[in-house]
């Protein structure tokens, strides 16, 4: 019996695949990774698709992987990737003999791109989806001024809402005006507020009682 007659085998082979090539693209494995999911990912279309198709389904695999490396080097925002991974499925799916085989390997691909992440703790991640967030804290040790002068001097000044604040508004301040917040609560026109704590220049305030 052909171990490429196991169902479940399709699984496996686009788990270890696509663990590794995105393994590869999320931290810096020297190219080792990059191998040895290509190893598996040329294995498995080799195995289920005919000659003349798997050229083509190799490329949309590739296209797909090369989506998540766009995304995640220039666009940021996750569209690409998601298109990438859509390829990626499909191409597996499409050159599986069967429903239950591309199933397998449909969740191999699924399952492999979500353990790649566990490679982000035991080795070196690359320079990648930086703009998502920022991992840097602004802070005077780090060499940032964290707050602008002027306003962490606001601490405890109060001032009058000219807009309704829901809970961002405008704020007044002796003859200055100001973007501020509540804390989460509506502050209606005119209220007088006090500034309870300054963030960069991110202003939190609370209505003063009547």
């Amino acid at each position: 019996m052909d171990i490429f007659d196991l169902s479940w085998i399709s699984f496996v082979i686009t788990f270890l695949g696509t663990l590794f090539l995105i393994g590869e693209v999320l931290v810096n494995a020297r190219g080792l990774f990059a191998l040895l999911g290509l190893g598996f990912i040329t294995v498995y279309f080799s195995a289920y698709v005919e000659t003349s198709s798997f050229i083509l389904m190799l490329i949309i695999y590739f296209v797909g992987l090369f989506l998540i490396v766009l995304d995640g080097k220039v666009v940021n925002d996750g569209t690409l990737a998601t298109l990438g991974l859509s390829a990626m499925l499909i191409s597996v799916a499409l050159a599986a003999p069967d429903f239950v085989t591309g199933l397998y390997a449909v969740l191999g691909v699924l399952v492999g791109a979500g353990g790649s992440l566990f490679f982000l703790k035991a080795f070196k991640r690359r320079e990648m989806w930086t703009k998502i967030a920022l991992t840097d804290q602004l802070t005077k040790e780090a060499g940032y001024s964290s707050m602008n002068k002027e306003y962490e001097k606001m601490v405890g000044l109060e001032g009058v809402t000219l807009n309704t604040l829901r809970p961002v508004g405008t704020i007044r301040i002796g003859n200055k005006d100001y973007s501020a917040v509540s804390d989460g609560r509506w502050i209606e026109k005119g209220a007088t507020v006090r500034v309870v704590h300054v963030d960069g220049t991110k202003i939190l305030v609370e209505k003063v009682a009547d």
